[in-house]
């Protein structure tokens, strides 16, 4: 599955400006991410038990 195929979505945390978000798109052995003002440009992919730790992380403040 190309980068383009993907499911991207939005946090439900974004807001309604639409601006400064990132978007995630999750498979079955990685989660990926990508500044949604940039569709084509660079992407970050990480295993699953990596961006749960992050998410984690992030959430703790």
């Amino acid at each position: 599955m190309s980068i383009s195929e993907l499911a991207w979505f939005k946090s439900s945390y974004s807001g309604s400006q639409g601006d400064d978000c990132v978007e995630v798109a999750v498979t079955e052995g990685a989660v990926h991410v990508r500044d949604s003002k940039d569709k084509e440009g660079p992407h970050l992919t990480v295993d699953r038990d990596t961006w749960t730790h992050f998410v984690r992380f992030a959430a703790r403040g």
